[in-house]
């Protein structure tokens, strides 16, 4: 952890140099187990859960590969839902060091090199690697992959990846590669031409995830709420439908279906029973707002109050309307004194508007909805989550034994 705390978690250094090299070392450039790399602005970490459980109950060995953590960075590495043991953990890590060489790995890249290794180590049939940030730079684009899942494309991270739809729906489609398949969720008509183009230079095979599906595609009732959640599950059924057919493996619907329905992801429209019901959700742009607002709306959800925080680059003058939106009662602006990228609580309450009140730290805001008698809604960032998480780890979900390997 004090070597992962030293490369710093938000550093960036763009390049597949360092990464290419350590899988090089460790000779993983091609894993012996297929790679579906998943990319996209909103629903990747749900669509990668919902494939990883599709493929799991398949009776097959499958690792994950996500991020953000909340708690612990074991939380990014999971073989058959299950986190690494931390002697484990320590042992690839140790190798990992060795293998990055003077060159050194980033934080991002160090973790993604040791889960390339641990599913390696523990035998999975399939790794579902979800992309940090972008796609042409993505550490996970270092490795050869066996299909790319775009899910939907939105303004995000505007500052590293450009101001428009078309130039950040270029960066991510920097993750297709000549000869490998690809699949898309339904995108914004500049995203989805922009995604073609490169794929029509790269005479790669882009999908669209509707007609990938088939005419055979079971009814789905995914495990996490939200009708943007059949989207992500349908989009997950079609990765898989396509992934069977390089595995040759026959495609069991009740598995599918089976799959989908088990699958859970901490921080995605979580309810919390007590006094007063949580809610957590991971909404931290305009789109995913957008999409929390509709499930409210869906489950007939009316928050008494909003606990939010953010980071600096997000484009808080769209968001502050949609926050306001999704409660009647008070807007707790919270910062996050640990997070160096978070906005403060004060410019943040002001942002939000006259109902918004500014305080330190998720403990501080949790004590001033601690009375209230409906529910109450967290959201903003996966990072404000985790403040959660960390004074509540039994929230977290987290199931099954350890895996040492």
């Amino acid at each position: 952890m004090a070597h992962l705390d030293g490369l710093g978690m938000f550093h960036m250094e763009l390049g597949l140099s360092r990464v290419a090299k350590a899988l090089s070392t460790l000779g993983l450039t091609r894993p012996p187990y297929k790679v579906a790399h998943v990319v996209g602005t909103n629903g990747k970490g749900s669509t990668s859960r919902y494939l990883a459980e599709i493929a799991s109950a398949h009776d097959l060995r499958v690792g994950l590969y996500s991020s953000p953590h909340f708690v612990t960075p074991r939380e990014r590495v999971l073989v058959n839902g299950c986190m690494l043991s931390e002697s484990s953990w320590t042992g690839l890590a140790n190798e990992v060091f060795h293998a990055s060489g003077d060159d050194g790995l980033t934080y991002f890249e160090f973790i993604t090199v040791l889960a390339v290794l641990a599913f390696a180590r523990a035998g999975v049939d399939v790794a579902v690697m979800e992309a940090g940030l972008g796609g042409r730079y993505d550490a996970a684009n270092a490795l050869e992959t066996d299909l790319t899942v775009f899910t939907p494309v939105g303004l995000d991270h505007t500052q590293i990846l450009g101001d428009t739809l078309d130039a950040i729906a270029r960066d991510k489609a920097g993750a297709m590669r000549p000869g490998v398949l690809a699949v898309t969720a339904k995108q914004h008509p500049e995203a989805k031409s922009a995604l073609m183009d490169v794929a029509a230079r790269l005479r790669t095979a882009l999908l669209d995830g509707v007609t990938a599906q088939g005419a055979v595609c079971p009814v789905l009732a995914p495990g996490m709420l939200g009708p943007h959640q059949i989207a992500n599950a349908r989009l997950a059924f079609a990765a898989w439908k396509l992934l069977t057919r390089s595995m040759h493996l026959s495609l069991d619907l009740e598995a599918c279906i089976q799959g989908v329905s088990q699958a859970r992801l901490p921080g995605r429209f979580q309810c919390i029973s007590g006094e007063p019901e949580l809610i957590l959700d991971g909404a931290h742009n305009p789109q995913a707002l957008d999409a929390l607002a509709a499930t409210l709306r869906t489950e007939g959800i009316e928050p008494q109050a909003v606990i939010f925080g953010c980071m600096q680059d997000k484009d808080l003058r769209s968001m502050a309307q949609q926050v306001q939106s999704l409660t009647q009662g008070p807007i707790f602006a919270t910062g996050l004194p640990d997070m160096e990228r978070a906005m403060a609580s004060g410019p943040l309450a002001v942002a939000l508007g006259e109902r918004a009140h500014g305080v330190r730290d998720m403990a501080e805001a949790l004590e001033h909805v601690a009375s209230l008698n409906g529910p109450v809604l967290i959201c903003g960032s996966l990072y404000l989550l985790g403040e959660f998480f960390a004074l509540h780890p039994e929230h977290l979900g987290m199931h099954g034994p350890d895996v040492s390997i």
